[in-house]
């Protein structure tokens, strides 16, 4: 069968509208860059994005290309070195309790305390909330992620993809504006894996969060996000922006989510002129990314 490529959509451009259509989250001309020994590297160059309230967005790129860095940055952790970064209109200049981290590692959990005190801690240290609440919270999310028979089990005892779903809860429990996942499935087994993205999607039709995803796999891309932001090789660039919402574990192996994953691939490595991305010097002129759309 065919490929057809997708057409590209100009970026809208404009101000933002009133307070209640403004993104949750805008990236305006984020350069981001790290000092080595011997020199200074840029991650990124000039990106752009919004992400808006319910968005499952999705960073994709190739490994070097900045997209973790850019997370760092939206947690507080990095400052850019061009551009900023809003939070439901303000800048973000530190890390907040607004915007919690789910990391790909599984030693993120203290080993020391149960599954129940791991999801409590950053709601006492932050003192969101007093202990009663804090365990009844704590109680409730880790039901949502099948884990409420393991509260009074230690991490060692548990899988890899158990302890991810600890970390889910512990991060949804602080009720954050966005949640940020670095990869988090990236060290699963295929199969654990799957089901991960399978159980984070029903999370997700339930509960409505915000979510901003990093991955370097085109198909994870696909399956997580309703919007996937297309990152160059080193230093990151944005490429384009692919609308994706139709897409789901459902998906797999069909004729319109393969021809997309061969396209988003070409976007990616083998197009850059055709698919109107922005890998240039004046890449920060543009007001936003182009989107890809479905014909």
């Amino acid at each position: 069968m065919s490929v057809h490529p997708l057409p590209i959509t100009p970026p809208t451009g404009g101000r933002p509208g009133p307070a209640a259509d403004r993104p949750l989250l805008q990236a305006e001309g984020v350069t981001l860059e790290y000092r080595t020994a011997a020199h200074t590297v840029r991650a990124t160059h000039r990106v752009s994005f919004d992400v808006h309230r319910g968005d499952r967005f999705v960073l994709l790129g190739p490994s070097g290309c900045g997209k973790s860095t850019l997370l760092k940055a939206v947690g507080g952790f990095i400052a850019p070195r061009e551009g900023s970064i809003r939070l439901d209109g303000r800048v973000v200049s530190g890390p907040g309790p607004d915007r919690v981290v789910v990391f790909q590692e599984f030693d993120q959990l203290p080993p020391w305390k149960t599954v129940k005190e791991n999801v409590m801690f950053p709601l006492l240290a932050s003192k969101r909330a007093g202990r009663r609440e804090a365990e009844a919270r704590a109680l409730h999310w880790l039901h949502k992620v099948g884990l409420d028979r393991f509260a009074d089990a230690f991490p060692h005892t548990l899988s890899g993809g158990m302890k991810q779903r600890v970390a889910i809860a512990r991060a949804l429990a602080m009720q954050p504006e966005v949640l940020l996942m670095d990869e988090p499935f990236a060290a699963l087994d295929a199969l654990t894996r799957r089901k991960m993205q399978e159980e984070l999607q029903a999370l997700w039709e339930e509960e409505r969060f915000t979510l901003l995803f990093v991955t370097h796999s085109i198909e994870e891309a696909l399956v997580v996000g309703n919007r996937i932001l297309l990152l160059s090789p080193h230093p990151g660039r944005v490429r384009a922006e692919i609308n994706s919402h139709q897409f789901g574990l459902h998906s797999l192996g069909g004729s319109e989510f393969q021809s997309t994953a061969k396209r988003i691939h070409g976007l990616l490595f083998d197009e850059p002129a055709q698919a109107g991305g922005v890998d240039a010097a004046d890449a920060g002129h543009l007001p936003r990314p182009p989107r890809v759309q479905e014909a």
